[in-house]
């Protein structure tokens, strides 16, 4: 189911193509980093992946069928922004989880599984760094805060394959560290296919198997919008050697980034941990 096959893909909003001849296959397991600049369709091609929206062009296979043209509790997904429900405690957030899963005509889940739901619920608070902070509402916590919910919850539904919109950028170094290790150790217990988008050049190496950059290869100057981004660049890694300074300097000029260097030392400490 978590396998995903993508093959000559292609979006359009009206005459402006987002994306272009995007080819690519993500075997169960792996974990997909997706940089580029700004705009380039990273988040879209993220949102198609979801069913959120659909491609102008092209197959999206996922497991051996097409994409299914909606969300579903198979493919799970946090965004840039924060997004957990405001009238429900943080607790509550994650005890929904459950209750949308196995709450079967009346959406809720009574008896041994509601206290499993709630024991399990209770754990994974502990382990974002929220225990302390189960019984308050949304917006009594932090922008982080909530951010480390809405991830927490997304987690803990356990998707077959688990799409990251930017997830870690309103978190503190610290706490991202931390988010990092509980992402790789959920990634390893349960064997999901990730995707993820982000423009921090050195957590897409320190996370990632592969690292891959979309870009666009064809330009009109009359008229920009007429051609759509592609995969210009797919690097496999090996996660016990990661990545040589050079290979991470080269996906950085690819994107832009303005300090390679912050992103190789990112890499290297990997590397010794």
């Amino acid at each position: 189911m978590s396998r995903i096959v993508v093959h000559g893909l292609e979006k359009s909003y009206g005459d402006a193509r987002v994306l272009e001849r995007v080819n690519v296959t993500a075997e169960a397991g792996e974990f997909l980093s997706l940089v580029g600049a700004s705009g380039c369709g990273k988040s879209t091609f993220l949102r198609i992946l979801l069913g959120q929206e659909q491609q102008s062009g092209g197959v999206v296979i996922v497991g051996d069928s097409p994409i299914v043209p909606e969300p579903t509790p198979q493919r799970g997904i946090v965004f840039q922004r924060y997004s957990v429900f405001p009238h429900l405690t943080a607790i509550q957030n994650l005890l929904l989880v459950e209750d949308f899963r196995s709450g079967g005509p009346f959406g809720r889940v009574f008896g041994v599984r509601r206290r499993s739901a709630r024991q399990e619920a209770e754990a994974m608070l502990e382990r974002v760094g929220l225990a302390h902070a189960r019984d308050l509402y949304p917006a009594s916590l932090s922008g982080g805060m909530q951010q480390r919910l809405a991830i927490a919850q997304t987690l803990l539904g356990r998707p077959q394959i688990l799409l990251l919109d930017e997830p870690f950028g309103a978190l503190d170094p610290g706490i991202r560290v931390e988010m990092h290790e509980l992402l790789t150790e959920l990634w390893t217990e349960h064997g999901m296919t990730v995707v993820m988008v982000t423009h921090d050049i050195g957590e897409a190496f320190k996370l990632g198997t592969r690292v891959l950059v979309f870009d666009k290869v064809r330009h009109d100057p009359q008229f920009p919008s007429a051609y759509g981004a592609t995969i210009t660049y797919d690097l496999k890694l090996d996660r016990k050697n990661r990545a040589s300074s050079r290979d991470v300097a080269k996906v950085a000029a690819m994107v832009g980034t303005a300090r390679p260097d912050a992103a190789m030392a990112t890499t290297a400490s990997q590397g010794r941990s």
